[in-house]
């Protein structure tokens, strides 16, 4: 129990120290969250930047979630979880925290018609993508094994999968 509170708790403060800055303090540097004209003066291109910025949200509250009450640890490296997460959104792609934050950043600035968050939104999700491919797949394989190979074989990186992956965790819940 006492392992499941202070993954908890370190979740909810790195969410708000890490995914936080990246996702709202920075994007609020870069454009003060002003709205400028929609991006080629169509305002669909809003609608599709709130949409991707509550996809976003709820997906990176889920995943911080099942780090917590499923992995018993935190996505900060410092403390790592102990079970490998293979649920909600883990069936369709390998990185859903990743892919929520840089949707965060791309639907603000579609919403906004940020040019700068856009190419901000860029250049985080190349940053994430060499931390993956330097540390976080090597790491990950060196602490699960067989059961992180297998996965890697069966759900992708960035591009989620149509049907879910149901993996040797898969409680039939999302």
């Amino acid at each position: 129990m006492l392992r499941k509170l202070s993954a908890i708790l370190g979740s909810a403060v790195f969410l708000v120290i890490a995914p936080g800055f990246v996702a709202g303090l920075v994007p609020f540097w870069i454009s003060r969250w002003r709205v400028d004209p929609p991006f080629f003066g169509v305002p669909l291109f809003r609608v599709v930047g709130v949409i991707l910025t509550a996809l976003g949200l709820a997906g990176l509250l889920d995943s911080f979630a099942r780090f917590a009450l499923q992995g018993l640890g935190t996505p900060a490296p410092v403390f790592p979880t102990r079970h490998l997460v293979v649920t909600g959104l883990y069936r369709y792609v390998r990185n859903p925290m990743y892919v929520a934050v840089v949707s965060t950043i791309l639907g603000q600035g579609l919403l906004f018609g940020s040019v700068a968050l856009v190419e901000y939104a860029a250049v985080v999700w190349l940053l994430f993508h060499l931390f993956v491919l330097i540390y976080e797949e090597p790491t990950l394989r060196a602490n699960f094994g067989p059961e992180y190979r297998e996965f890697c074989s069966r759900v992708p990186r960035w591009i989620p999968r149509v049907t879910p992956w149901k993996g040797p965790n898969h409680t039939g819940s999302a």
